[in-house]
Order: structure tokens, then sequence, then C-alpha cells
């Protein structure tokens, strides 16, 4: 980012000015196609079963990621409609003081799933090693998860659009789509060869509701509602931003959790990157999709940044970067990630009312930028919904299992918001 005074003081509060916007639909596909590719994806798809049939499993997957992707691509089209960040949209909504409280629980957790990215990573890159026989040594997890996180710190020294843009467009997104192709072949010739029918035939066990899957797929999308605004902002279009957004998450997420429940189906493993490991090609193959992982981490980087220079812009974008991510990897390095994941999740179910509110708020014409310039310290209203929403969120799976949270919750948040705010509401021109 340039110091320049034509630079806005706080970037992450201004709107990206029209000739800094560049992404067009493609960018916007498949920079959310390629976040949407990831071992843990998978691994979530490898849960639904045996709980469900697979019939039951793959229209869960449908539904959820549908529904997912289409909020993503919706909050996507606020931030490109807008031109401003998640931290922005949420001053517009909550309030310039207490929209530092959801932008601060953003930056916790986007530095723990970051932390979270770069352990996958290191322990796909130990297991990929062994597998071709090195990396035996007890050091070298560490040094696996420096040299990750050094590769995120060099990406993050450049410019966010031109990774989007050059790297993610143009290399990252074949490779991982070949990596995809090839794993599903092998993967569905190994169900072939042991009976494709009688495999899908199988009965579920009952322990989960079709609701309730529904729910496990739709958190991967709805865990990046508060970053795609950090992204979309840059984009032409606002129809572009939803379209793209929606199109290339949704078949991400449909693929990768489709996969999970084929490679449960046909290699039982409680590894999943075992499992990988042991289809034919599959170390080529996971090493494309590791490579791919990158880019998660480095988006977790990113928005967290975007939403630490929202509250000291003294610092900037790229500055904040740099300190995500060296905190990244010195957490991922320390901390027993894999047990913190219950309370990383806990802490993304803040977001899904937080998100609920915000839609109901600002969607159908109404202009954000003005909402934010004449936002109050704190507007209680929605502040109320929100937190009436994290309530409402924990306490139904007491009443009832079969429908899960989400959803639920999303619902119950997006229809206060709507018909308590402000009449009438301000147009936006776009």
């Amino acid at each position: 980012m340039n110091s320049s005074s034509s630079t806005p003081a706080n970037q992450a509060l201004a709107p990206v000015a029209a000739q800094d916007r560049v992404f067009v639909w493609r960018d916007h596909a498949a920079l959310w196609f390629s976040l949407g590719v990831g071992l843990l994806v998978m691994q979530m798809g490898s849960y639904l079963m045996p709980a469900l049939s697979p019939v039951q499993a793959m229209v869960a997957i449908a539904i959820g990621s549908v529904i997912g992707a289409g909020l993503l691509g919706w909050v996507g089209k606020l931030g490109c409609d807008s031109g401003l960040s998640s931290a922005g949209l949420m001053h517009s909504v909550y309030g310039r003081n207490f929209a530092r409280l959801p932008i601060f629980l953003n930056i916790i957790q986007l530095l723990g799933w970051g932390s979270f990215e770069l352990v996958i990573m290191r322990d796909a890159t130990v297991a990929l090693g062994q597998q071709s026989g090195g990396m035996m040594a007890a050091y070298w997890p560490w040094l696996a998860t420096l040299i990750w996180g050094s590769v995120i710190l060099l990406l993050m020294s450049g410019s966010m659009t031109t990774l989007v843009r050059r790297v993610i467009s143009r290399v990252a997104l074949p490779l991982v789509i070949l990596s995809l192709l090839w794993l599903s072949w092998q993967f569905l010739s190994m169900a072939s060869a042991t009976g494709f029918a009688a495999l899908m035939s199988r009965e579920g066990t009952g322990a989960m509701s079709m609701l309730s899957a529904v729910d496990l797929v739709i958190a991967m999308p709805i865990s990046w509602l508060p970053l795609v605004a950090d992204y979309a902002r840059h984009g032409k279009s606002g129809k572009a931003a939803l379209s793209g957004a929606w199109t290339g998450y949704a078949l991400a997420n449909i693929w990768c959790y489709s996969l999970g429940v084929l490679v449960v189906l046909t290699l039982p493993s409680k590894d999943l990157v075992t499992a990988l490991l042991l289809a034919q090609g599959g170390l080529i193959a996971l090493s494309l999709i590791l490579i791919d992982e990158v880019d998660n981490a480095y988006g977790d980087a990113y928005s967290g940044a975007m939403s630490a220079h929202s509250l000291l812009p003294r610092w900037s974008i790229r500055r904040w970067g740099l300190l995500m991510t060296i905190l990244c990897t010195a957490l991922a390095m320390v901390l027993p990630m894999h047990s913190l994941e219950p309370f990383l999740l806990l802490l993304s179910s803040c977001f899904v009312p937080l998100f609920g509110v915000m839609l109901g708020r600002l969607a159908f014409g109404t202009n954000a930028v003005e909402l934010m310039r004449n936002a109050p310290a704190v507007r209680w209203d929605a502040v109320s919904i929100w937190l009436l929403g994290i309530a409402f969120y924990h306490l139904l799976p007491y009443a009832s299992t079969a429908m899960g949270s989400a959803l639920p919750t999303l619902f119950l948040t997006f229809a206060l918001a709507l018909v308590t705010r402000a009449q009438p509401a301000i147009t936006n021109a776009r």
C-alpha cells in the first residue's frame, strides 16, 4: 500500500475507489473456489458418515453448499456495492464504538484459524515426507511450520489483488482442479470395483438428522462470512461478486464434502491424509491440494490485518498482515491447535447471528456508506438482536437437535433486523 496523501488514513473504513476495483466474475469465482478447497473441508465431509446414508449425505451437501455459498455471495455483494470491508459494514450496522467488539473477536478467530491452517499444512507436509521415506526426525514439524509461515509472510508482502488475479486464477486454480479430478477418479474407480450401487445403498445409523447435517455443511461457507467483503470490495460489479463467489464456493464445497464421503466409503481411515496417500497418484494430488491450502492461511491473515488496521490505522494493512502471519506461525508451533478447535467453533458461532443482523439491515438497497458515516456510537437495537441471536444459537440444541442451529439463527436475526430497521431506508444510488 502506498503512503501518499491521497490514500485514506483508515483504508478499512473508506470505500475502495472505482479506479482501484479490478475483480471481475472470473476473479471472484476463482478466489472462492480456491478458498473452498481444503483438507479440512474433506474431513468435514467424512463426518457425515456413517450417521447418514450416502444418498442422504449427498443431498445435505448440495442443500447446505447452495445456501451457505449464497449467503457468502450476498455478503460479498454488500461489500462490493459499498466498497467497504467487513469492518466498515460492522461499523455501519452496530455503531462506531460497539463495532470494535465484533471486529476484535474477528481478529481473534482469524488468528486461531490461520494458526490452524498452518497446523494442517504442517501435518500434511510431514505425512507426505514420511510417505517418501524422509522427515522422520522430531524437528521436522517445527521446520515445516516455519517454512509455510515464511511462504505466507512472503505473499503478505505483495499485492492482494495481484495474488488473486495472477497466481490463484492462472496457476493455483488449474492445478487444484486437476488434483481433485484425479482423486475423484481414483476413489470412484475403487468404489466401482467394490460395487458402487452397494456402497450407495448403505443405510445410515440415524445418529444425525438431515437438518443437522445441512448445519454441518453450511458451517464452512459461514466461517468465511467475516472475510468475503474484504475481497469483494475490489470488484467492479455487485452482481458479479454475488454470482462469482456463490458459484465458485458452492462447487468447491460440494466437491470436497462429497470427496470426503467417497473416501470414507471406499477406504475407511482415521486419518484422511493417510487415506488420500493410499490412492494411486495420491502423493502428487495431495501435494497440489496442500499448496492450495496456502491461500486459506493467507486469506485469514489478510482479513485479520484489515480488521486490525480498522482499529489502529497508524499501521498499514501490509504491516498488520506481516504481524498476523508471524503470530499465526508462533501459535501453530506452541499451542495444541487440534484441542482448540471447539473453542474456534464456539467463537465462530458469534458470527452467524452477527451477519444475520447485517444482512437484514443492509439488504435491499440500503446505503452502507451513508449508514457508516452517520453511525452513532452504538446502535442498540442491532446489538440487542445480535445478543439474542447468540443466546438462541446455543439454547436451541437443548430444545431440539433435529433442526441444527445455524439456519434457524440466521433466519431469526435476519427477520428481526429487517422488520425493525429504520424506515424509510436510505436507498443506494448504485
